[in-house]
């Protein structure tokens, strides 16, 4: 009983962080109101020198970039918080003399990679909370370190929950994003269009390849419902190779929803990898919902995490008409 009931504590201790690195001041702010834009798809939050957003780890880093030289992840909010960030850090800035060397860059993946407190890795599906600075770019505000590589403008990520478990993607059709002549459609308010969507996870349902044999690592392929089309930026991860593709000829993707080079245009999905299904392009069963009846925080495999959550609903009525 008593090895029962250390896993089980180790188990909980895994499950939620409760535990506080020292951090600097930022102010806290929520992934909507910092991805505001005016009329232009330009800034419409004035940010101050840092701030502090929370969200849902949605990919890894390592199938979305090449590591070695530049790490991007998103999060996107959630308990109403509608928007998402890009986290973005590179090696070789543009700024003059901003570069790491080699054994700084790593020290640096290393230490935006692990939770500093627990030393837990993240993983996609995670709660957590970045603090730092800002720059726009392309249409949207990322955190980042502004191209510089002095300590004063690193951004930390601290772990909140472990598996709090991937958001459902917003269903959508290709018509709530492009218009009769098949251009992007922008909306400034976010009522509707592509900025309602930015940074976040999104379903495209019964959609087809227009040109599939561009197929490929780092490739971008447009999508069609037969009648408009729609950017899919590939990833790097391993499951996209050449020769990797066996989707039917009409399928449902689900990715990240993503705007590059553009204040109002430049929209793309961004699937960072693919696990060779046969039917959905998506990455993992918390994409496409195949989990085991044991996966109750749904990250995809059964640990001391959802062994956890058994043990604290453990002997639970959930039905009333048995306490009569």
């Amino acid at each position: 009983m008593k090895s029962t009931m250390t896993i089980l504590a180790l188990a909980a201790a895994l499950f939620c962080s409760t535990a506080t690195a020292d951090r600097p001041s930022a102010t806290k702010v929520s992934n909507w109101t910092l991805q505001a834009v005016d009329g232009e798809g330009m800034p419409a939050y004035d940010p101050p020198v840092r701030v502090e957003v929370e969200g849902i780890i949605l990919n890894r880093p390592e199938y979305m970039l090449d590591t070695n030289t530049a790490w991007q992840m998103y999060i996107q909010g959630d308990q109403g918080d509608d928007g998402g960030t890009a986290v973005y850090m590179r090696k070789v800035n543009y700024m003059p003399g901003q570069t790491y060397s080699d054994s700084e860059w790593l020290n640096e993946l290393d230490r935006i990679s692990y939770d500093e407190i627990s030393g837990y890795r993240f993983m996609p599906g995670d709660k957590v909370r970045v603090n730092g600075r800002t720059l726009f770019y392309g249409g949207k505000r990322n955190i980042n370190e502004q191209h510089s590589i002095d300590p004063d403008n690193d951004f930390f990520i601290d772990l909140v929950k472990r598996g709090a478990g991937l958001p459902d993607p917003n269903v959508i059709m290709l018509n709530e994003v492009k218009d009769d002549n098949n251009e992007f459609i922008f909306d400034a308010g976010r009522a509707t269009g592509c900025e309602r969507y930015q940074s976040r996870l999104v379903r495209i349902n019964n959609v087809s390849f227009v040109d599939p044999e561009l197929w490929g690592p780092d490739a971008t392929l447009e999508i069609t419902d037969g009648n408009k089309t729609f950017p899919v930026k590939l990833g790097i991860g391993p499951g996209i190779t050449v020769g990797s593709n066996n989707l039917p000829a009409t399928f449902d993707v689900i990715g990240i929803f993503d705007q590059e080079g553009s204040t109002t245009g430049g929209y793309r999905l961004w699937v960072t990898n693919y696990d060779g299904n046969g039917r959905i392009l998506a990455d993992g069963c918390d994409m496409h919902g195949i989990f085991s009846p044991a996966d109750f925080n749904r990250d995809c495999k059964v640990d001391l995490v959802d062994l956890s959550i058994f043990a604290a609903e453990w002997l639970s009525i959930t039905n009333p008409l048995l306490l009569e």
